[in-house]
């Protein structure tokens, strides 16, 4: 009798399709909650490239801008800076080569729903030449 059962069973497909679905889902669900992790990310990057090319803007007017103006200037320019965190360097000026450093840095964790993902940690930087 359970012989029977057995090979009725293996011949029915009926319920297949449930059980790959049930297999291919959360696969499917991850890989589709990486790639919006990927667009934060990459949306950080756009408002952080955005910051630092108008603080590079403000250190080039004359008369020359403070420190605290161009780091209050990409502060107030940055969007997109979602569950990371959006840290400014201290511009460096060199008088001799007549340039400003800019650096600005972002770091976010992520997360693969359950399971702790990578820390990304991105850094940009800008020197720019200033009117004497």
């Amino acid at each position: 009798m359970i012989k029977r059962f057995i090979k009725r069973l293996g011949r029915r497909e009926e319920g297949a399709a449930a059980i790959e679905l049930a297999f291919a889902l959360p696969i499917f669900i991850i890989l589709l909650w990486m790639v919006v992790q990927m667009g934060l990310v990459m949306r950080a990057v756009a408002g952080m490239q955005h910051a630092l090319g108008e603080g590079a803007r403000l250190a080039t007017i004359y008369p020359t801008p403070t420190k605290t103006d161009i780091t209050n200037e990409i502060n107030r320019r940055v969007y997109g800076i979602g569950p990371g965190n959006f840290t400014i360097a201290e511009p460096t000026y060199n008088n001799i080569g007549g340039y400003v450093d800019l650096e600005v840095t972002y770091n976010q964790k992520t997360d693969l729903l359950f399971l702790p993902g990578p820390d990304i940690s991105l850094s940009r930087n800008k020197r720019v030449y200033v009117a004497n």
